[in-house]
């Protein structure tokens, strides 16, 4: 097996913005090697030539570079098309001859066309038989290892060993020395049926090269799966399964997947598969393939992949866990399994942190443990862990109001439209299948309508039953933001498929939880986040005043009330409840900050910026109705409850959690 591995990216002439933004993730990554594209035609386009000056030395500053050097310009070619061979055969060598004059000490091996077998590279309807293919990528081999650099072969894709073999009859392969190979199992229809693993390709083609060049390299010059249908898990397990395939090297294709507005190819412009075969989005922002590797190389994407199942793998019946890698899950799932209880958690892992989660869970309970990297969007995905499922904990969701106001599309199709696929898939099943839902308290809005006074300290209402108890159910609501809409959506849903379906579902509209396996973001777990900053030594930003105040739960009591409400599901179908702290756990952030410093030493240094859309200057949740219903009752106090999180965040960064303040 090796981890001799690179990236496949093709740049257009003028894109010196885009190549200086792939660059960083792609260093980071890991990757060696970087291979792209040299344009014949582009090259001799006005402007060519100055794009590759600039172009080539760049990307060989960080990376090995193969370039791969197609395209026939039009003025040369037989077709008046890049894809048509040059009216002299020769012009293709003697281009070569000048790029290595020009470039070479950039490279040490050189790509010959790509793709031949493809109608949109060599239009081998005018050449059937391959005699000028051969003639021109047979001659500019010969003087490519003559002037001491080394000759790739392009690789057919779908693979096709009559070709090859066709290539070693014509003595194409005695001059290489290496030939690529290109495959995408699991994406392109044009496989499905053929495709019978690396091993079996690629050995086949050794047997092929044995006969005509027994010492030429195999190197899988293009091998990808597109995440169009959101399953960045199987992506990155491909990759890992392409990384132990009989090869010298791989490329990946690609680093970034494609901008929607850009043609990929002519005629398959609609095709979503060609739009999503990066590492990363069009926007820059890592999938699970490009994270892992940039955060922990081929060794984290390689442990992660073994601890995750196919969704199609039959087991017994288990509790359902959506979003069950993440904080609030991992801590329900530990706790169901705890006591024997069998868990499948769902998760597509996009969150920072939660892979630790998931290891976490795999260490403690082992073969109780089932876990599918799955996506909210992938309804396949979700009937096929429904039907095996006897309750489901719906926590997966896109958490940040900020997020939420950034990509509004994005926070419908996970939070609104993947819980109806959910329910979708549960209403499948045909069995009264439980469904529990995680909601917000920001189904109620901004509370604009509340006087709200101020202390010192923090804010609270003018209203005496509001301070008493805080906000309850019967509150109207008051959607606000893209996230509180996608969610408020949820909610609705969850409660309509009670009543229209009979499924026994609630929801559980959250305040502000937290506690151990937690890791707070600015934009979500915010107090897990003031701590983590403390005992870093780096200021918090402080959005607003400081003084608006939350009712935080403590993880522990929050997965009590989730297990209380699924033991009563049949009595409590249809309903909906406030989970938080409740006014004796009502506390404002500069409250909490001051605990901070009290438990750790550390006096957090504070930038004070505007508030945000969206903020509520103070919620705390009325519980009484759930307490009622379940008995259930926050016990741990915020007090004791921060510091666990902060013995627990201590100890997981390995970092002091006391520091002695220094007498003046």
């Amino acid at each position: 097996m090796s981890a001799d591995f690179g990236f496949v990216e093709w740049f257009r002439p003028g894109e010196y913005d885009r190549v200086e933004a792939l660059l960083p993730g792609l260093i980071a990554s890991g990757a060696r090697h970087l291979r792209t594209h040299v344009s014949w035609a582009e090259y001799h386009a006005p402007g060519g030539q100055e794009w590759f000056d600039w172009l080539l030395p760049r990307l060989a500053r960080d990376l090995e570079v193969l370039p791969c050097v197609h395209y026939t310009p039009p003025s040369l070619s037989r077709t008046g098309r890049s894809s048509g061979a040059p009216k002299v055969l020769k012009d293709y060598a003697d281009f070569l001859d000048m790029l290595l004059t020009r470039h070479g000490q950039h490279f040490t091996h050189v790509e010959l066309w790509n793709e031949p077998n493809n109608l949109l590279d060599w239009d081998w309807r005018e050449d059937p038989e391959f005699d000028l293919f051969c003639e021109m990528v047979g001659g500019a081999a010969y003087w490519v290892q003559q002037r001491g650099w080394k000759a790739v072969l392009g690789g057919p894709a779908p693979f096709d060993p009559y070709w090859l073999n066709l290539m070693g009859e014509r003595g194409v392969l005695g001059v290489v020395d290496v030939v690529g190979f290109h495959g995408f199992p699991g994406t392109w229809d044009s496989e499905a049926a053929s495709w019978r693993g690396w091993d079996m390709h690629l050995g086949e083609m050794r047997r092929i090269l044995d006969r005509h060049n027994p010492a030429a390299s195999i190197w899988i010059t293009e091998a990808g799966y597109s995440t169009w249908r959101r399953d960045e898990m199987e992506q990155a397990r491909r990759f890992v399964r392409s990384l132990q395939a009989p090869a010298d090297r791989l490329y990946w294709y690609a680093w970034s997947d494609v901008p929607g507005d850009v043609a990929v190819q002519e005629g398959l412009w609609f095709d979503p598969r060609h739009y999503h075969l990066g590492a990363v989005t069009a926007e820059g922002q890592p999938k699970l393939l490009g994270r892992l590797l940039m955060e922990g190389g081929v060794e984290r994407l390689r442990e992660m992949t073994s601890l995750t199942t196919p969704a199609e793998a039959k087991v017994q019946q288990s509790v359902l866990i959506t979003g069950g890698a993440g904080f609030i899950g991992a801590n329900l799932a530990d706790t169901l399994m705890s006591e024997g209880k069998r868990v499948t958690v769902l998760d597509n892992l996009s969150r920072p942190g939660v892979e630790r989660n998931l290891r976490w869970l795999a260490e403690r309970h082992g073969d109780l443990l089932r876990a599918i990297p799955g996506d909210l969007r992938d309804a396949p995905t979700l009937t096929a862990v429904a039907a095996e499922a006897e309750a489901v904990f719906h926590l997966a969701a896109q958490t940040a109001v900020t997020t939420s106001l950034a990509s509004p599309m994005e926070d419908f199709e996970v939070n609104a439209q993947g819980t109806l696929n959910l329910l979708e898939a549960v209403r499948a099943t045909g069995r009264r299948l439980p469904v529990i839902f995680a909601s917000t308290n920001k189904v109620y809005g901004a509370l604009a309508d509340l006087e709200i006074a101020e202390t010192d300290t923090r804010c609270g209402p003018l209203d005496n039953t509001l301070a008493a108890y805080g906000v309850g159910e019967t509150r109207p609501l008051d959607f606000c933001t893209p996230y509180g809409c996608s969610k408020g959506v949820a909610d609705q849903y969850v409660l309509d498929y009670a009543k229209s379906y009979g499924i026994p579902s609630a929801v559980l509209r959250m305040s502000c939880i937290y506690g151990p396996r937690q890791f707070g973001t600015e934009d979500q777990g915010w107090v897990a986040h003031f701590l983590i900053r403390a005992l870093q030594d780096q200021p918090v930003t402080v959005f607003g005043t400081g003084r608006q105040v939350r009712d935080v739960l403590h993880v522990q009591d929050a997965v009590a009330a989730y297990r209380a409400v699924l033991d009563r599901i049949d009595r409590l179908s249809g309903q909906a409840f406030n989970l938080g702290g409740g006014p004796e756990n009502a506390v404002s952030l500069r409250e909490v900050l001051d605990e901070i410093w009290r438990i750790t030493g550390r006096q957090v240094r504070i930038d004070q910026s505007d508030w945000r859309q969206g903020d509520q200057p103070w919620f705390v949740a009325d519980t009484r109705a759930l307490t009622a219903a379940t008995s259930w009752r926050a016990e741990v106090d915020w007090r004791s409850g921060l510091r666990n999180l902060a013995e627990w965040l201590a100890m997981d960064r390995s970092l002091p959690l006391r520091r002695e303040r220094k007498l003046a």
